[in-house]
């Protein structure tokens, strides 16, 4: 499609290779939805191997891939293939980035994630465009306090938690806050043949209670303490056999998270009732199939799970803490609780399993409240409101 003077192009970059996860979900669905009589997206992976390049061609998404230009990395990563130190940056990334630039004609260049941050912001801006950072990580973040407040034209951040806590410069007016979309427009499974699938699956006794984790294995979102979280409600149900449920990978292999859950669930009598069940996809048959999903994270920014459960029907106990209480109204669309006591979530699981009325509810509740304020088409009108102030302040 020619590009009009109407059309205002956004460049979105990516890493590719075996990153991915919400933020790569959520731009998808922004892009997708973008209105292509006002805008001309553009998709760009430095590394167009692995599962996001591959959900981009399952879905036949039109991508550049630039292999030959290297990322910016930490120190953790300058050993992975394209992959370079500062001085390799100055040389060759930084000068490639901006031939990108001109050869595109982007009007704005949108980050997504922590990498590519650091890696377009000065092309970006030495090249007269516009950078639209999107933060969706912790507000502790040196990037978005000393670098976003400094060098981004404007800062969209996923909750009023992630907001940067300690900027380096005023950024009143330059930051909205924008949740993440979601697609509600396909049925959800029905949760009984859910459950009774998975039940199925996995030999679990029909009778059991089925408690889930969803979400990649890292520190932060602490599946150890969901385990824990698990045997304490397992030791105020000695008739009932329960099952901890964690789905997700582990984002470094060499963190051993798997290992340490399943010699504490061994340690704490779970034994096998504590099944790690790695990535699947789709994974809603899963989310519905469980009694109530158990968030366990600290400084969760806004997690897209938590939402995608609510939606589906399952019942969400989480901490409080980050920005759950932005999505969660305790007692009424799911319930909050200590973010240190694993123990906390006994009385709301129980709570749940004794009263079929309070867990009607709150279902009802929940979907409700999501439906109406994290729906795709509100996410998209915010942010192509913002693409089009920023062009706006350019001219």
């Amino acid at each position: 499609m020619a590009r009009t003077s109407k059309r205002i192009r956004v460049l979105f970059p990516f890493v590719g290779g075996n990153e991915i996860g919400g933020s790569h979900i959520s731009a998808m669905m922004l892009i997708r939805n973008l209105d292509l009589d006002r805008f001309d997206p553009r998709i760009l992976i430095h590394r167009p191997t692995g599962p996001f390049a591959d959900m981009l061609r399952d879905s036949a998404d039109t991508f550049e891939a630039v292999p030959n230009i290297p990322v910016l990395g930490s120190e953790r990563t300058l050993a992975t293939s394209n992959s370079t130190g500062v001085m390799g940056y100055m040389g060759r990334t930084f000068p490639a980035l901006r031939a990108v630039l001109k050869r595109i004609g982007a009007d704005i260049v949108h980050t997504n994630d922590g990498r590519m941050h650091a890696n377009w912001v000065l092309p970006t801006r030495l090249s007269g465009r516009a950078l639209l950072w999107h933060h969706r990580q912790d507000p502790d973040g040196v990037g978005i306090n000393k670098i976003a407040p400094l060098l981004a034209n404007r800062i969209v951040t996923v909750s009023e938690y992630a907001k940067p806590n300690n900027p380096l410069r005023k950024i009143q007016g330059r930051c909205d806050i924008v949740h993440s979309p979601f697609d509600f427009a396909t049925t959800p499974p029905d949760p009984a043949m859910a459950r009774a699938q998975v039940c199925a699956e996995l030999g679990i006794e029909p009778h059991a209670l089925i408690l889930g984790y969803f979400g990649s294995m890292i520190v932060r979102k602490r599946p150890d303490h969901f385990v824990r979280s698990v045997a304490a409600v397992q030791a105020q149900l000695p008739d009932t056999p329960v099952y901890g449920l964690i789905f997700g990978e582990m984002e470094r292999p060499d963190s051993r998270l798997d290992e340490i859950a399943a010699a504490l669930a061994a340690e704490l009598g779970l034994g096998p009732r504590v099944r790690l069940m790695g990535f699947r996809s789709p994974i809603q048959p899963y989310m519905a199939g469980v009694d109530a999903m158990l968030v366990t994270a600290l400084n969760e920014p806004f997690g897209r799970t938590l939402i995608e459960a609510m939606y589906l029907g399952t019942p969400v106990i989480a901490t409080d803490h980050g920005g759950n209480p932005e999505a969660i109204t305790h007692g009424k669309t799911g319930f909050l609780v200590d973010k240190d006591d694993p123990g906390a979530f006994v009385e709301p699981v129980l709570a749940l399993k004794k009263d079929p009325d309070l867990r009607s509810r709150i279902i009802a509740a929940a979907k409700a409240d999501v439906v109406e304020n994290y729906g795709t088409d509100k996410h998209v009108s915010k942010i192509s409101a913002i693409y089009e102030r920023l062009v706006a302040r350019q001219l």
